[in-house]
């Protein structure tokens, strides 16, 4: 863990643990300063400061990393310093100051609330923003607004080019030399009617607005919003078979292995324990009351038991940091945040796993397109595994996705590190897929049952997979490997790299044993 990865949970913990005293007593939180008044300001802390609850109060002192005072809830944070990209990302309400400069996107994609800077901000201020306000006292730098949807952004100095650039809502209000606006947006005149509505914010805080202030508005012959292109999965599975390996099939009364065990990057316990090798993918798993259900882990998105995994997306961001903190692990779905470099990524990990034990397990999602994307993400911020969505733009076959995915997992060695690489499809699995899976290398499959009958589907997967270990003359699912996959047809033969099945030597493009 790095020093200032360690440094920022630290505080975080700490924080928690001040805060429950200072709500119940009114106080204010102060960091920053020793028991004598003497200045220890914080340094380089990302994802600190962050899902403040309604009502609290916090005065920092230092220069702070990503994502300062992110996912704020009502609380009031004050920052005698500076901070880089994200300061405020997806507050939802409270009240936000920053004595000096911010880094790039302050507020990005905020939904209410107030963000103060009384310095200068840098780049796509105020991007995808959707309510509130953010006041740059100084200067804003390129893109100010790009894509909101709602809100007032009030920039006091200059702004860079391109303001505006795509929004779609809100207003972007200038008193600086403002340049053309970009792409999708429009300038005029501020009105007397705005003057009016924005002195009742900036005269508390000895600012002021005059007529020759520009507004930039989304115009109406901007270009059409660009539509993603839909998801899926074309086809699973169904072009790869099973075979046995050399050994004979088992007895009907031998005993079978079918625990997976989910363990923490480089560890040997304190791992999630399945029953099958199947995470179901749901809502919540508190309804599935059987004793499959009870045992078996779910990735769900809230109610998460102690041997759930909590999937963590921009809808539930705010309310993860509560969630997560008995729950077996996350997972940070990346397809369903904007676009983030890697310091930020890390900055958000950290400000929710500083509110989960130290064994809990985390891990990021994307798409099976970007997997060597997401595995260098995984080793280069020493994350336990990463869970591979096998959709991809326009639709994909599942069986396609093994070659890439075990071709790059070797090439980044994140088997003999002991990171874990988790498969998702999007329709319920069979005992079949589930094997499939772990021949070709994943430890589990995460995946929806076909209805609300959790405990049913748990148990008629259970007995199949039973029957086919038997058949495979396997007690182990450890020993599933490679060679116990077959392709059904030339096509799927060529793109995933297996035998075809009848054949007893691969095809010329196989890629692996």
């Amino acid at each position: 863990m790095r020093d200032v990865t360690a440094k920022s949970i630290k505080l975080n913990r700490d924080l928690d643990k001040m805060l429950e005293q200072a709500l119940e007593r009114d106080l204010l939180v102060r960091i920053g300063w020793g028991k004598q008044g003497d200045e220890k300001p914080k340094k380089g802390e990302i994802g600190v400061v962050t899902h403040l609850p309604n009502s609290s109060r916090v005065l920092l002192l230092g220069e702070l990393g990503e994502c300062a005072g992110a996912m704020n809830d009502g609380g009031t944070f004050t920052l005698q310093g500076g901070c880089a990209s994200m300061l405020g990302a997806f507050q939802r309400s409270g009240r936000i100051t920053i004595e000096r400069d911010a880094g790039d996107r302050a507020g990005h994609r905020m939904s209410g609330g107030e963000i103060i800077i009384q310095g200068s901000a840098g780049d796509e201020t105020g991007a995808g923003m959707l309510s509130g306000t953010l006041i740059v006292r100084g200067h804003a730098g390129l893109s100010s607004g790009a894509a909101m949807e709602g809100g007032t952004i009030v920039v006091l100095g200059n702004t860079g080019a391109e303001p505006g650039r795509g929004m779609l809502g809100g207003r972007v209000i200038v008193a600086g030399s403002c340049p053309p606006p970009g792409e999708g947006a429009a300038m005029r005149s501020i009105e007397d009617s705005e003057l009016d509505e924005l002195a009742n914010q900036l005269e508390p805080l000895g600012l002021q607005l005059d007529s020759n202030a520009l507004v930039i508005v989304p115009s109406d012959d901007g270009p059409p919003l660009g539509e993603i292109p839909e998801c899926g999965v074309s086809e699973g599975f169904e072009g790869i078979t099973l075979v046995p390996s050399a050994r004979d099939r088992l007895s009907a009364q031998s005993a079978l292995d079918t625990l997976t065990l989910v363990l923490p990057a480089g560890q040997d316990e304190n791992g999630l324990l399945a029953p099958l090798p199947w995470i179901v993918e749901t809502e919540r798993m508190t309804a599935a009351t059987g004793p499959y259900g009870v045992a078996q882990p779910g990735l769900v998105t809230s109610e998460p038991r102690a041997n759930d995994l909590m999937l963590v997306t921009e809808e539930n961001l705010l309310e993860a940091a509560d969630l997560i903190q008995n729950c077996a692990g996350m997972v940070l779905d990346l397809t369903s945040l904007p676009v983030l470099n890697d310091a930020e990524i890390e900055a958000l990990l950290v400000s929710l796993y500083s509110r989960m034990s130290d064994d809990a397990l985390v891990f990021i999602k994307d798409s099976v397109s970007r997997v060597e994307h997401l595995f260098r993400l995984v080793v280069d911020l020493d994350l336990d595994g990463a869970l591979v969505d096998v959709a991809s733009a326009g639709g994909s076959r599942a069986a396609a996705a093994l070659p890439r995915i075990g071709l790059v997992a070797r090439a980044m060695n994140l088997p003999n590190q002991g990171r874990t690489i988790l498969l998702e499809l999007d329709e319920a699995p069979s005992a079949e897929d589930l094997l499939i899976a772990r021949a070709a290398g994943c430890t589990a499959l995460v995946a929806p049952p076909a209805n609300e009958e959790i405990e049913t589907a748990l148990r008629w997967v259970d007995g199949t997979l039973r029957g086919w270990m038997r058949e495979l003359g396997i007690s182990d699912l450890a020993d599933l490997n490679r060679r116990n996959l077959r392709a059904l047809d030339h096509d799927t033969a060529a793109i995933s790299g297996l035998r075809l099945v009848g054949y007893d030597r691969p095809l010329p493009m196989w890629l692996g044993n």
